[in-house]
């Protein structure tokens, strides 16, 4: 079987798989196969710059080896790819729902947004977050 590279797989499945390989400590991996030139993101605790990001990111993969990220719904739209993901970080952890918003150019990762919403412990709400 031919093996996948970014120029045959979608948006969409790279975006997943950026977030699949971050999640599971991954992070020069994940940055060398899809950071692109220029990358900014809007992370409101940390400087905006790719070096920063890189940082936090292997900072949380070395603090919490035990994450998971469960990807529940993927939208592509031209160059822009959003996933709706329940990550957790401890298999304890409730957790919280994730949205991550890529803004791709020529293939790569240019631009990123994340907007997260803890799991509470009793909600209302029959349907739950997911």
């Amino acid at each position: 079987m031919e093996q996948e590279t970014k120029e045959n797989i979608s948006l969409k499945e790279q975006a997943v798989s950026f977030l699949q390989l971050a999640a599971s400590g991954k992070v020069d991996e994940v940055y060398e196969r899809y950071i692109g030139p220029g990358f900014s993101h809007h992370n409101p605790y940390f400087r905006s710059d790719a070096d920063s990001l890189l940082a936090a990111m292997k900072e949380n993969a070395a603090e919490t080896p035990y994450k998971t990220l469960e990807v529940k719904h993927a939208i592509e739209e031209g160059e822009v790819v959003a996933v709706h993901s329940h990550i957790k970080q401890s298999p304890e952890d409730l957790g919280a729902a994730v949205v991550h918003i890529f803004r791709f150019q020529n293939k790569r990762i240019v631009e990123l947004w994340d907007l997260s919403q803890p799991v509470p412990e009793n909600s209302p709400n029959e349907n739950g977050m997911f």
